[in-house]
């Protein structure tokens, strides 16, 4: 049989291909984290009111839009670990912390450290996963503080809320990342609500060779100065990002809040849409200028 002769030449057999998928470095894993965290890493003044682990059953827990949940405590209720923040409470949930799970199983349900698997929270056992899932690096972001930090944005006491934000980093770099031989990537969390103060944790952080700080894909809806700023809020807090080499992340709900229809509508419309937001945030950056020269 010959080859139709409008048909290009069949392509030489390649001998040199690669035998080996090459390792995946992650820029999109999220990690959990230990009850002790807080506790272990704020100054001793700050810890008694600081984010806390306690163990009670939990009542219905209701998803009721954007990033929002409704929850009640009872005796009854199964299992659950959730942490404590000043007037809050942050139930750990089966979709966010679990692995092992049927696909259908991963729910709203309660669920507590000792149903989750080792690597959620343990340094030593992501590795040891990421090693078995063919992964070199990974790059975590926070769940408890949300993606960029809005637990703390949001907190009232606003000296505890920057001792809180410099006790998660120090735990990132040192706790987390430390000890894992490179493969375990810090990515660190800035008070929001001060662009100078944010800055000088990003260059501290960086001293200590970070390269990665999470960031709000779309600020203006946590209440803050928008990127567009006539007054350039966020510039000191960009110009330490640029003068360090450092990436700003951003993760879909970074903003605390997602695209939606129908206020009836069923999650899965609202899971469907999510990717809208890194449209709208990659739009904001391309026409705001902030990073041209006449910005500065």
């Amino acid at each position: 049989m010959t080859d139709h002769p409008r048909s290009p030449a069949r392509p030489e057999r390649i001998s040199n291909l690669p035998t080996e998928i090459p390792l995946i470095v992650s820029v999109d894993d999220h990690v959990v984290e230990p009850a002790h965290l807080w506790q272990t890493w704020l100054p001793e003044r700050f810890r008694e009111k600081g984010p806390r682990v306690e163990r009670h059953g939990l009542g219905d827990l209701t998803f009721v839009g954007g990033t929002g949940y409704e929850y009640t405590i009872t005796d009854d209720g199964p299992p659950c670990d959730i942490w404590f923040y000043e007037d809050q409470m942050y139930p750990h949930k089966r979709h966010v912390a679990a692995v092992g799970f049927d696909r259908d199983e991963m729910t709203l349900s309660a669920i507590t450290y000792d149903e989750m698997r080792d690597g959620c929270y343990e340094p030593k056992a992501r590795v040891a996963d990421m090693s078995a899932n063919h992964v070199e690096a990974s790059l975590s972001f926070p769940t408890f503080p949300r993606f960029c930090g809005q637990t703390f944005l949001e907190a009232k006491d606003r000296e505890l809320a920057m001792a809180c934000v410099t006790a998660y980093n120090d735990w990132m770099v040192e706790e987390w990342c430390g000890g894992s031989d490179g493969h375990l990537i810090p990515l660190c969390i800035i008070p929001l609500w001060d662009a100078a103060a944010a800055a000088a944790e990003v260059r501290r952080n960086a001293e200590r060779g970070v390269r990665a700080v999470c960031f709000s894909e779309i600020p203006h809806h946590l209440g803050l100065p928008t990127i567009h700023d006539a007054d350039r809020y966020w510039d000191p807090f960009f110009s330490a990002c640029e003068d360090t080499g450092t990436v700003v992340c951003m993760h879909i709900g970074s903003s605390s809040k997602m695209p939606a229809t129908s206020p009836d509508a069923p999650p899965a419309v609202q899971a469907t849409l999510s990717f809208n937001n890194a449209m709208a945030s990659l739009s904001d950056f391309l026409f705001s200028g902030c990073w041209s020269d006449s910005r500065r």
